[in-house]
């Protein structure tokens, strides 16, 4: 029971983490440096994911030790950390198709409704 609410807790807490720090480095860059948004906002999110997720599954109802806790929630971060990293040239990819298809004018502007809308 405790790692299905640590899970829930988890992702409910590093969605809205991601949500929050994709739009502050939206709200700061503009359409620059799409990476920093993408990939910035899922390393930072995953880190708290990594370690709510622990904590509350194992760490609390004692099933680990803090130092296991500390050393399991960091090699699970090292991993999700690389495949963010990896897939940073696949958001490019995917911008770069809905540029083509929608057109860069299309495509700016609904960006730019989306983030009036959502701001």
């Amino acid at each position: 029971m405790w790692i299905i609410v640590g899970s829930m807790a988890a992702f409910l807490i590093s969605q809205l983490i991601d949500v929050l720090v994709f739009w502050f480095f939206r709200e700061r860059t503009g359409e620059k440096l799409l990476w920093l948004r993408s990939t910035g906002s899922t390393v930072i999110s995953q880190l708290f994911d990594s370690f709510i997720v622990l904590g509350i599954g194992f760490l609390l109802p004692g099933k680990i030790s803090f130092a296991d806790f500390t050393n399991v929630g960091f090699t699970n971060y090292t991993g999700k950390l690389i495949i963010a990293i990896a897939l940073t040239p696949v958001i490019y990819l995917g911008h770069f198709l809905i540029d083509r298809y929608l057109g860069a004018k299309g495509s700016h502007n609904i960006i730019e409704k989306t983030a009036k809308e959502e701001g």
